[in-house]
């Protein structure tokens, strides 16, 4: 029996008698997925603002931040946009190139720790046996000392104390933490399939670490760095305001002056308020970098919120982590916040 040309146009068009099934065209490559997250573009935008005051702040400067005025203790204005000090000195200068010192000392420690934590944890994990043993020993050791003491101790012996002594003492007290994380990570990588079809094709240790290992911890390096810059960053604003280090103008320094002078007494807010905030804003950009970048590796909290399930009746419930809800006929749904896999599903009337 032969089948007409034409039959076959019907159920596949434009195709005959030499009908195939159509290839299926490849998906699109979504790229720079990490930029589109909203936290974590929100949270770079705030970074980049802060490095490039970093940049040109002593620059664009009105006033020398050192520089005595008439004007004591006055509010904004056209002159002073953000208002003096008890001396005249212009507030706003004084914010300006006291970015500098924060963020310089803040990326630098976080680099320092970054560098001992991977080096330390990732050679722990990966070699084991003795090596595992001593490194171990050494991050227990690290782990326990106060950093904030510690560098208390050491600035007060010291003469002169610059930003980039600061940064290396925080840096070097501050990657026990994560080197303990990346350690635990790559004992649960090591045995991995790909590791093992590497170490059995003679690849060297290095090479596996480098270009099977480190690809695959990428996320727990980064946050690991974002929360060291954040601690390296607040850190050094406590010596300022306390007034352990004075080596130039950063905000704790503006704070410690303001506390001195009881600018808050005095309801002069606009002497402390401007660097509190300059703080606050900077640590909220640290933290939604390193959400954006929590959402990014884990498929489950970049999908929270967003995954709607249809129910038999017709309606849509929005599905949430560590929550399953229980739908009945009534307006009202039910919540059971016991259940860990949510599962929607309708319950009779008689039910």
């Amino acid at each position: 029996m032969t089948i007409p040309t034409s039959s076959i146009e019907q159920v596949i068009p434009s195709q005959g008698s030499m009908a195939q099934p159509e290839a299926a065209k490849p998906a699109k490559r979504r790229r720079f997925s990490f930029l589109r997250n909203p936290k974590a573009a929100t949270g770079l935008v705030l970074l980049g603002i802060y490095v490039l005051f970093s940049i040109i702040g002593p620059w664009v400067a009105p006033y020398d931040p050192d520089a005595r005025g008439n004007e004591l203790v006055k509010g904004p204005s056209a002159h002073h946009l953000l208002g003096t000090t008890h001396l005249g000195q212009d507030v706003f200068s004084q914010l300006l190139v006291g970015t500098r010192s924060v963020v310089y000392v803040g990326f630098l420690a976080g680099i320092v720790a970054t560098v001992l934590s991977v080096l330390i944890g990732v050679t722990s994990g990966y070699i084991g046996g003795k090596t595992d043993d001593g490194l171990s020993a050494l991050s227990n050791v690290f782990l326990v000392i106060p950093a904030i003491p510690l560098m208390i101790i050491i600035t007060s012996i010291l003469s002169n104390v610059s930003d980039t002594l600061i940064a290396l003492i925080i840096g070097l007290t501050s990657w026990s933490w994560n080197a303990r994380v990346l350690r635990a990570q790559t004992l649960s990588l090591r045995r991995r399939d790909y590791v093992e079809a590497a170490r059995a094709t003679g690849e060297k240790t290095w090479r596996i670490i480098i270009f099977e290992l480190l690809p695959n911890l990428t996320a727990v390096i980064a946050a690991g760095f974002v929360g060291t810059v954040l601690f390296a960053v607040l850190s050094e604003i406590t010596l300022a305001f306390i007034g352990v280090v004075n080596n130039g103008w950063n905000w704790g320094t503006i704070l410690f002056w303001a506390q001195g002078q009881q600018a808050l007494g005095q309801k002069a807010w606009w002497w402390f308020v401007p660097a509190g905030l300059a703080i606050a804003f900077l640590g909220t950009s640290l933290s939604l970098i390193n959400f954006g970048i929590d959402e990014f590796v884990s498929p489950r909290l970049r999908s929270a919120g967003k995954t709607k399930v249809k129910t038999v009746s017709g309606r849509t419930v929005r599905m949430r982590i560590g929550f399953t809800p229980v739908l009945s006929s009534t307006p009202t749904p039910k919540i059971n916040p016991d259940g860990a896999t949510p599962v929607a599903r309708e319950v009779p009337n008689n039910a």
